[in-house]
């Protein structure tokens, strides 16, 4: 994609400073700042945090240094509207929709398989990735653990309301709430463990197994 340009045409009446050149320019630069954050995003899980520079941010999206500064001046800047956005992406993977029976419905071991299934599929997915490298950072970044607290509280507060929701797990249901909270840490811990190694094959094992348990721990028969 070309450089999004800032100039302004010295002639104020040229058709290309009219009101109909604004779309088009308007559309280029939120593309130019959407694959600017999709590329930090990608260089934060593939490369960690120290190689999320500006630079490499920029080479990465296809567009000039110049280009990426115009929208994000600063690499603090840059990091931190990649961070709403990966956190945004996590809430809103975390409240999707589950192809399984209504929340009224009883709760059964295709039932628990699935959510147990989506939130490893999360967990293990290229944003949570990027999102461990910035809590890495974050333990001794005061300023920086500051800012992605509230954004970490509102994914977790989302991911455990849909998954208590797709297992069919009561609001009310003491057990049920730790135990979908177990299965969020569990699949946290699968996610963590991806990142050093294609852990795939041992995970799926891991996942069934756990459906199994938590099945049994909700008080369904097995039979996954």
């Amino acid at each position: 994609m070309a450089p999004v340009s800032t100039a302004v045409s010295p002639n104020p009446g040229s058709s290309n400073a009219g009101p109909n050149s604004r779309g088009p320019q308007q559309e280029r630069s939120r593309l130019t700042r959407h694959r600017l954050l999709r590329s930090t995003v990608d260089v934060l899980a593939a490369d960690g945090w120290a190689a999320a520079t500006v630079a490499a941010v920029a080479e990465r999206a296809g567009v000039s240094r110049g280009a990426a500064q115009h929208h994000f001046p600063t690499r603090e800047a840059l990091i931190t509207a990649a961070l709403e956005q990966v956190f945004d992406d996590l809430t809103a993977a975390a409240g999707s929709e589950i192809e399984a029976p209504g929340s009224d419905e009883a709760i059964t071991p295709a039932r628990v398989s699935a959510a147990v299934q989506r939130a490893v599929a999360v967990y293990t997915g290229t944003e949570f990735k990027a999102a461990l490298q910035v809590w890495a950072a974050a333990a001794s970044d005061p300023a920086l653990r500051k800012l992605i607290l509230p954004l970490e509280a509102k994914f977790a507060r989302a991911a455990h309301q849909r998954t208590m929701a797709a297992m069919g797990v009561s609001p009310d249901d003491q057990k049920g709430r730790r135990l979908v909270q177990a299965t969020l840490d569990f699949a946290r811990g699968l996610g963590l463990a991806d990142t050093l190694s294609d852990d795939s094959a041992r995970r799926a094992q891991v996942v069934d197994t756990w459906c199994e348990q938590i099945a049994v721990a909700l008080g369904v028969e097995s039979g996954l």
